[in-house]
Formats: structure tokens, sequence, C-alpha cells
């Protein structure tokens, strides 16, 4: 099976093209085409996402990106052959039928500026792919950047007779890892999984393939917004994850101990104590705020060794939140997995953290998708397609854009 993936749920507007085979036990995997354009040069100046920037941009970019995971494939994009000779009749039909559908794929796709002019020249240029599904993002995430990935998967849908999974972008994250067959292999229920992004933190047990509960989520902020925000205060450049991180790794250690013990950097680790599995880290932010204006008060000069002190420091405080409620929750649980997903477990201090707790439960198989595909992309859109496609999900038109879809 071949499955068409797209999403365009933030600032990353990614299509990929997937083969797929087996059941859920033995599936396997073959990315034959995969583009990605992200958006972080345009939004960098606002310090953060803007959405109809991003909306506008995923409009811009996604049947380029289209063809460009069909090239990929070495041989699934082909020219509609018209050229001197008559056109055969089975090209003649495909193009009528596509002349029917002008005024429904319009009226689709108009509210996504330049959308459908793009999009009418790509379907009119070249053939219907050897493509089986098509899967798309649908939420949880900006909504006006979700409406233009679900618009373009329903017009493709229409153009091409194709049958389209809705699929929830946390899921996603959940089944990302499954991707290297040697992880499916780990898969064994009730399972625990712990979703890190820019825009969620939630502990999520799952009971069976498809069968979620959320057992904990951040009252406040999510941990990647966490970051980025401390990233702001320290004056690093969006997104301020990975910066958070470099910066936390820089200098000599000596160093940074005699800062950290002469100024006293310590900050809190919020709800790590409380009997739920919530998570809060805006009083952590404002901690690290307060701190940097009580020595800017005080004259003391904020060299980048101190703000290496300061963002290793938040750095150990999140990971501390996040091993000791994870901990705990799977020995509640009793689970015999722990799989992380979302864009945060790229920071390597926090998978590191993770592989250090895991080593202490030998019975719990920790799996972690590749840092490759940890961020925000179509491949794990297009695996969770085939998951529910195996499970007996079944595709419909009928679905829409939910910005708050939960889990």
């Amino acid at each position: 099976m071949r499955i068409l993936g797209i999403e365009t749920s933030c600032d990353e507007t990614a299509v990929c093209v997937l083969e797929a085979q087996g059941d859920v036990s033995t599936a396997q995997f073959t990315i034959l085409g995969n583009a990605l354009y992200s958006q972080i040069a345009v939004h960098k100046e606002y310090g953060g996402v803007f959405p109809a920037l991003a909306k506008r941009e995923h409009a811009k970019n996604l049947v380029p990106l289209l063809g460009q995971a069909l090239i990929a494939t070495g041989g699934l994009l082909q020219l509609i052959p018209l050229g001197p000779e008559n056109p055969s009749e089975k090209t003649i039909e495909f193009l009528q039928t596509l002349a029917d559908k002008k005024t429904q794929l319009q009226t689709l796709l108009k509210r996504e500026i330049g959308l459908f002019d793009d999009f009418w020249k790509f379907i009119n240029e070249y053939e219907r792919p050897a493509i089986d599904i098509i899967t798309v993002t649908i939420g949880p995430g900006l909504e006006p950047a979700l409406w233009v990935g679900v618009n373009f998967a329903k017009a493709l849908a229409i153009a091409w007779n194709l049958p389209v999974y809705p699929i929830n972008h946390l899921e996603g994250h959940v089944l990302s890892p499954l991707i290297e067959a040697h992880q499916l292999q780990k898969i064994a229920f009730p399972a625990l999984s712990l979703i890190i992004s820019g825009g969620h933190t939630e502990l999520v047990l799952i009971k069976d393939w498809l069968d979620y509960e959320v057992i904990g989520r951040t009252k406040d902020d999510a941990v990647g917004e966490a970051f980025d925000k401390v990233a702001r205060m320290l004056d690093l450049p969006y997104p301020g994850g990975p910066e958070i991180s470099k910066l936390a790794e820089q200098f000599d250690l000596q160093t940074k101990k005699e800062i950290k013990e002469k100024y006293n950097v310590v900050f809190p680790r919020p709800m790590i104590n409380s009997q739920d599995f919530d998570f809060s880290f805006s009083g952590l932010k404002t901690s690290v705020l307060y701190f940097i204006k009580k020595q800017k008060e005080a004259n003391v000069e904020i060299t980048p060794e101190f703000k290496s002190v300061i963002a290793q420091e938040f750095q150990d405080a999140v990971t501390d939140v996040l091993v000791s409620k994870t901990k705990k929750a799977f020995e509640q649980y009793d689970v015999k997995n722990l799989i992380l997903g979302g864009g945060v477990t790229a920071n390597t201090h926090i998978r590191q953290a993770f592989e250090k707790m895991i080593l202490q439960s030998p019975h719990i198989h920790l799996i972690i998708p590749p840092t490759t595909i940890s961020t925000d992309n179509a491949i794990m859109i297009a695996v969770a397609g085939y998951f529910n496609f195996l499970l007996g999900r079944q595709a419909h038109a009928n679905f829409n854009a939910t910005g708050n879809l939960s889990l």
C-alpha cells in the first residue's frame, strides 16, 4: 500500500509518500518520498509562530512539496501524455472528469490564497499517481494552518478519487517510532506515552492499539513553549529549545559550578510532588524571569557563562519533572513500554535522562523516534494512517480541522 501523508498543524509544511505492508505486529515502512518546508525563518522575527503567516506559507508550498515528494519516488509523477498526437480516450476521460469537478474543487480551496491555481495546474499536467490512500492531520494545532492541509487533502481525494483518513496529530507522535521495525517488535500493552512538543505535554496510557486515555497534561505552558519563552529571556533566537540545549552544554564545568553556587541558581520543579500526573511550567518560566530581573537590578553582568548556567538549571528542572511524573505513572499502571514522542524528544539531555531512568526498570522497553522525525512531519501521519487502516477505521470525507482536538 502506498500512502500520501500531509501535515500542516503548525509551522512545518510536509508531504510524504510511504509504502507500507504487513499487519499490526509485522508492519514495515519504506519512505519513498519526503518533502518538508520549515517556516522558522518566516516566524523568527516574531519569536513564535504567527498563524496568518503559517496559513499563507502552507498554501504557497503544498503543491511544490507534493511534486517534490512524488518526484523523489522515482516513478510516481508522470506527465499527462498529450503530445502532438491525439490523446488517448483514457486521458480525455480523466481530463473531462476533472473539468466536471472544477467548480467543486474551486469552492473547496477558495479560502487558501493562490492554492487553487497551483493545484489546478498540477492535476491537469500530471497523471494520477499510484497512491492508495491519503492521510492528513486534522488537529490539534493552529486551526487556520490545519484547514489548508485538510482542504488540500479533500481536493486531492476528489480529483484522484482516493479515500482520505483524518489523523490526530498526537497519535502521529505516539506511533512515529514504529517507522522502525525493531521498535514495533517491542510493543506490548498497556504502554505509556509521553508527548512533549511546542504545543503539548501529555502523559497517555495506551490500553491497546488506538485506545488511549490521557492521564496527565500541562495546566498551562507546554514544555516546548516554556523553552521558547526562556530562550527569549536569554536573548536566544527562535526556536528556543535547541538553543537552550546548546547553550546549556557550553563553557567550563568548574566555572559554571562557581557561578551557580555564588548566585544560587536554583529553579523550582513545579508539581513534582503532586499526586496526579499533570504538569505546570508557567511558574518555572516566571521564576527564571524574576531571577534574571533580580540580577540586572543588582547590576550583575549576565555573561555568556552565566546564561549557560541559567539554561542548564532550567533544562534540569524541566527534565526532573518530566522524568519524575513519567516514572510515577508507569509504576502505577504497570506498563510494558514507554514511548516518547514530539519535538522535544530531540533534546539530548532529556533523551539521556529517560535512557538512564529506564535502566532501573529493565522490564520496560523505551521507544523513541529517530531525531529526524521527532518534530512535526508527514511521515508520522502516514504511519498513523496505516494503523488506522489495518485496525478497521473507515476513511471518510466528512471531517473538519479542530484546533483543540484531544487524543
